[in-house]
């Protein structure tokens, strides 16, 4: 009787649990995006009119209830994978996602390699 009642227990726990909706952190988002005029800074810390502009569109996102990676889907598909400092991973920047641990791989071997011949 104890083990069904922990166990409905937890079951009802664990459904409210799953139906807690994640809030969205606009701050978060304005700080990986990236500004297009002022190159480099992020919308949070440009105050051009193409960054106050982008802060009004995600606070409209936010209001339409959109998740924090729909958002960056939005903006990649309008703007680019460039307004967005860390990119999805898909097939068109798998090579920029992967090479470094290719390289990193290739410099382990060919480190361990010299070292071998030197001994």
């Amino acid at each position: 009787m104890k083990l069904n009642l922990i166990l409905l227990l937890f079951i009802l726990f664990s459904k409210f649990s799953f139906a807690v909706e994640k809030s969205v952190d606009p701050n978060l988002i304005h700080k990986n995006l990236r500004c297009l005029v002022c190159q480099g800074q992020s919308i949070s810390d440009s105050n051009s009119d193409f960054a106050q502009t982008i802060k009004l569109v995600v606070k409209d996102l936010i209001d339409e209830g959109k998740t924090e990676d729909e958002i960056y889907e939005f903006m990649s598909d309008k703007y680019g994978d460039w307004i967005v400092f860390k990119p999805q991973f898909n097939t068109q920047n798998s090579l920029l996602w992967i090479l470094p641990y290719i390289a990193l791989i290739f410099g382990g071997f060919f480190i361990f390699s010299f070292l071998k011949k030197r001994q």
